[in-house]
């Protein structure tokens, strides 16, 4: 009886692991200290003006003179 007991209840004491694991990071460990009211204002972020790409050649050009090479 004991043998199927275990099996089954594996992942109920997993996840009550997990969530006592979160409750503690949320209640007990330190908070990071608060950013000081005098700290410069981020900037906004802008981003670069896209690259332009180089152009491709004509795949038929490149074919027409492979095959009047031939």
């Amino acid at each position: 009886m004991y043998a199927l007991i275990v099996p089954a209840s594996a992942p109920f004491v997993l996840l009550a692991t997990v969530m006592g694991l979160s409750w503690w990071e949320d209640r007990i460990l330190p908070t990071p200290p608060a950013a000081p009211a005098d700290a410069p204002a981020r900037t906004a972020f802008t981003p670069a003006p896209a690259a332009q790409l180089p152009e491709l050649p004509l795949v038929d050009a490149t074919l027409a003179s492979e095959a009047a090479v031939r």
